[in-house]
């Protein structure tokens, strides 16, 4: 009999290269891999009309599309991490000089409201420095993946004509969070990738930024693949990581860099499994809460599949 393939999507890694080039294999299944070369827009793909079995996709936009009624199911399979402070800005020309001045202000956000890195940058400016998220009116440059989602008041898009760009420019924008490169940004925060790695030593905070998820109907019809596909993900970081550690990658990437860098407060820079990122899944949920990207709160464990949860690796 035939093995089944499923369509994938997934941007090549160092951590999922074994298996985006077939040295790692399920045990039942193949995967077609398709190259989606701006990896966002196989996420709205996914979230707006299911088009591959198995997909990575960004935690925030997976959470909110679930309490949307999206039919996926997560895999503990975390396959990009990192820090984000790195991510916040202040404009030089708005007289910013603490992140509590953005209090009162506009705030510019690179694409959605829903965009995992500003989730946990907005998190960081609450947790470290005591800013009322609620006082900052976030202006948006793009839309939502989930179409469905409605934000807070205090989160508006741009009007028609106008640019972050030219915003920032006449200092309308107090600062930005997110990819948006401007002369008057600077960051905020001095020696983010420090400020980062002090949160994972002394807080346990290391952000999740990406998983895996399956559709619900092939999960239904081939219930293997949710832990076949875990295990395969598995295999394929052990064979990097034990790469990486031997120096025998030529050209280390940044994330390869950052891996190394993480490395030093713990042994794996990308643990999989629940149990292993429990503490980091029930921080991303409760700074969804209070920014409002769901309105209801979510247990961890059901947002993944039923046979996964005791798989680490």
């Amino acid at each position: 009999m035939a093995r089944p393939i499923f369509k994938a999507v997934s941007r090549t890694q160092g951590n999922n290269q074994a298996v985006k080039d077939g040295t790692v294999k399920p045990r039942s299944f193949d995967f077609d891999w398709e190259e989606v070369p701006v990896l966002v827009k196989a996420f709205r793909r996914m979230v707006r009309g299911l088009e591959f079995d198995i997909s990575e996709m960004a935690l925030t936009t997976y959470i909110c599309a679930r309490e949307h009624g999206v039919r996926f199911t997560a895999l503990p399979i975390f396959l990009v991490r990192g820090f984000h402070h790195a991510a916040i800005f202040r404009n030089t020309k708005a007289g910013i000089t603490h992140p509590k001045d953005l209090e009162g202000r506009k705030v510019g956000v690179n694409r959605g409201y829903t965009v995992t890195t500003g989730v946990w940058a907005r998190g960081i400016l609450q947790d470290e420095y005591g800013v009322d998220l609620s006082k900052v009116t976030w202006v948006l440059s793009g839309d939502e993946h989930v179409a469905d989602y409605r934000p807070p008041a205090n989160v508006v898009p741009l009007q028609e004509g106008q640019t972050l760009e030219e915003m920032l420019e006449i200092g309308e924008l107090a600062g930005a969070v997110g990819a948006i490169d401007h002369p008057a940004l600077e960051p905020m925060i001095p020696d983010p990738l420090d400020a980062g790695l002090e949160a994972l030593k002394t807080r346990g905070v290391y952000p999740i930024n990406h998983l895996i998820v399956v559709r619900d109907d092939v999960l239904r019809a081939n219930p293997q693949v949710a832990a076949e596909t875990f295990e395969a993900f598995a295999e394929s970081k052990r064979l990097y990581l034990e790469k990486l550690r031997a120096g025998e990658i030529a050209e280390p990437t940044a994330i390869d860099r950052l891996h190394l860098r993480v490395m030093e407060a713990m042994d794996d820079p990308l643990p999989y499994g629940v149990e292993p990122s429990r503490k980091v899944l029930e921080q991303l949920i409760g700074h969804a809460l209070a920014q409002g990207i769901i309105i209801r709160p979510v247990e961890v464990e059901s947002l993944f599949a039923e046979s996964t949860l005791g798989l680490t690796g």
